[in-house]
């Protein structure tokens, strides 16, 4: 899974840092490291909400103080219903 997330200006002044080191932490903090690929990108013009995540082709609004419910519902969520549809593949 790639999550990329603004650093334009725009972004950055909504509080793009402080969603980047969260989400650098939760990704750690749950061993996703090897699953999750967070990186960086100037505007996604979408510059009227809040700080814009995308995951794969999704963009998302995230402010800071709500990265970790976007973490639990976007992220660890969907990389669970991966990992189940992966282990009924093989069955």
């Amino acid at each position: 899974m790639k999550i990329t997330v603004c650093i334009g200006s725009s972004c950055h002044i909504k509080g793009s840092q402080q969603v980047v080191e969260q989400l650098r932490n939760l990704i750690s903090e749950h061993s996703l490291g090897g699953r999750v690929a967070l990186t960086g990108s100037f505007c996604m013009d979408n510059c009227m909400n809040g700080v814009c995540v995308k995951i794969d082709d999704t963009i998302f609004s995230v402010q800071p103080e709500n990265v970790k419910t976007f973490f639990d519902t976007e992220v660890r969520s969907k990389l669970k219903d991966k990992i189940i549809m992966a282990v009924k593949q093989n069955e």
